[in-house]
């Protein structure tokens, strides 16, 4: 990626985050990182290594986000509270971080000149309907805070396109998994939970009767469809679905890591469905392989085997008993 100025990623220290700047650092940029460590962590950035100019701020932080936007040519904005559930108990922290966050660092951005921005949208705007695979032509229908404080960031990156010519693309993420994802908050993904509750040996908890379906999508396809989406000039003003395009239910997917990790002794606990969760999720790639030309190429299993893989020399494992 050949890039003049530098590259600000938002929430650089959290799961997604840190996986973009490691790749771009890989790929010779500069890369900046703001992040308040509210959800990521300093571990992350010191896993990927590199010399990254780290702002320990907030992007609700007027100082802060003036500095973390100098000379910044391409922002990737992953800054947020990735919770349905906590949405659901603190809309207000959701919204703060979400739509308040987002809006400021495009106001921030727009004023810096900064040349595009691609937004982490989320496949939760579609709610609970019945309709699948999910298009991006379809209605949205979010069912929590957390769906709807990312809507309203779609919406605004539209309108800072339209009005402001400020270059946005906006990626709805389906069911990121994958290593420095972090199991240990009720919050974290459904993934690297059933691993820490496997190597603990305890009961993986399941919300609802486990038939609910989600299409499940390794780091890298994601960092990937970044990297696209920082380029492609078809892609600007757009939402688009980034995700594996398969979908399996969560049942199958504890089956599938139980049988990975030699565990399949230890039984599921069920516990009533959460509020704001959607029944099934499955994407419709086809405006990610047109504009972005944007395939997954890593599936399902061979992503949950690079996580456990991970997971055996990762800081998780001294917690725990080894995979």
């Amino acid at each position: 990626m050949a890039l003049s100025g530098i590259v600000l990623v938002t929430g650089g220290a959290g799961f997604i985050g840190s996986h973009i700047a490691a790749t771009l650092l890989d790929r010779g940029a500069r890369v900046r990182v703001i992040d308040d460590f509210s959800t990521g962590y300093a571990e992350n950035l010191a896993e990927i290594g590199g010399d990254i100019d780290l702002i320990n701020g907030s992007i609700n932080d007027t100082h802060a986000l003036k500095r973390a936007l100098e000379n910044v040519e391409l922002v990737f904005h992953e800054a947020a509270i990735p919770s349905v559930p906590r949405s659901v108990s603190k809309p207000l922290e959701t919204h703060e971080a979400s739509v308040n966050g987002t809006f400021s660092l495009l106001l921030a951005a727009r004023d810096s000149k900064v040349r595009r921005l691609v937004y982490a949208a989320s496949s939760s705007a579609y709610g609970d309907q019945a309709e699948s695979p999910k298009r991006e032509s379809m209605r949205p229908d979010p069912l929590s805070p957390y769906a709807v404080a990312k809507l309203v960031g779609e919406y605004y990156c539209q309108v800072f396109a339209r009005v402001y010519g400020l270059e946005t693309v906006a990626l709805r993420y389906f069911n990121v998994f994958g290593p420095r994802q972090d199991p240990g908050s009720q919050y974290s993904g459904v993934i690297s939970r059933f691993l820490l509750a496997l190597n603990r040996g305890e009961s993986p908890v399941i919300y609802g009767d486990g038939e609910q379906s989600r299409d499940f999508t390794y780091v890298s396809n994601v960092v990937e469809a970044n990297l696209r989406a920082a380029e492609s000039g078809a892609a600007v003003g757009h939402v688009i679905n980034i995700a594996n395009g398969e979908s399996i239910t969560v049942n199958q997917l504890l089956r599938t890591v139980q049988e990975l990790t030699g565990r399949s002794d230890i039984r599921a606990k069920y516990e009533p469905p959460r509020a704001g969760d959607v029944r099934d999720s499955l994407a419709d790639l086809t405006l990610a392989k047109n504009l972005l030309g944007y395939t997954p190429t890593v599936g399902l299993e061979a992503g949950l085997r690079k996580t456990i893989d991970w997971w055996k020399t990762s800081r998780f494992a001294d917690q725990t008993t080894t995979v």
